[in-house]
């Protein structure tokens, strides 16, 4: 059956809103986002966007939900066409830094900066952005674990440990270059995830 016009107008608009919303979170938070703000700068009628959204929460919940459809397609889908185990481990790290090295979002990584905003404010907000970075976070643990258990790493890889550093070598890169400016922090993370990798790899037994 053919599509309502209107459906279609409505769902174009509000892509073109959550759009520019990711971009502005990304540099200003959540908080700066507003329905009459979004609605000047995409010249559309304020009523149309509230209609849309409702509300300014439900306006930065859809945000995050935007954000992490856009973060998936960027580091999470093609990182898991890589062959299970090390291969796919190491193309998680790699994207995820490309994904902040190339601004993929304006401000960096748009979840670092918005978990930063929201860490120590209870709500539906806090809540979606910590969803989001635990669900990465438990990613990385799970590539971990499936590498350790092909024998991709040693026996005596803390799995936690590991997943932790390079969560926080990812995490710093970020916030280093998005302050200072500059590549030279995501070259560092890098080599110090190569390192890492290499080093846990090393203590694996030869394959038979």
């Amino acid at each position: 059956m053919p599509v309502d016009g209107r459906i279609a107008r409505g769902d174009a608009t509000r892509a073109a809103v959550l759009e520019r919303a990711v971009d502005i979170a990304s540099v200003e938070g959540l908080d700066g986002l507003s329905l009459g703000r979004l609605a000047t700068e995409l010249d559309l009628s304020k009523s149309g966007v509230f209609a849309l959204f409702g509300s300014k929460e439900e306006l930065q919940l859809a945000a995050i939900t935007a954000a992490s459809a856009i973060f998936a397609e960027h580091v999470i889908t093609p990182a898991m066409t890589a062959p299970p185990g090390l291969p796919r481990l190491d193309a998680l790290c790699t994207n995820w830094l490309a994904y902040s090295e190339e601004r993929v979002f304006p401000g960096g990584c748009f979840f670092f900066n918005t978990a930063a905003e929201y860490d120590a404010r209870p709500g539906r907000v806090h809540d979606a952005v910590a969803k989001a970075g635990r669900g990465f976070a438990g990613l990385i643990t799970e590539l971990v674990q499936e590498a350790k258990k092909l024998g991709h790493l040693g026996s005596g890889v803390e799995v936690a440990q590991l997943s932790f550093e390079l969560h926080a070598l990812g995490r710093a890169a970020n916030a280093d270059s998005v302050m200072n400016g500059g590549t030279e922090a995501y070259e560092l993370a890098r080599d110090c995830m190569s390192s890492r990798l290499r080093a846990a790899a090393m203590s694996a037994p030869p394959a038979t």
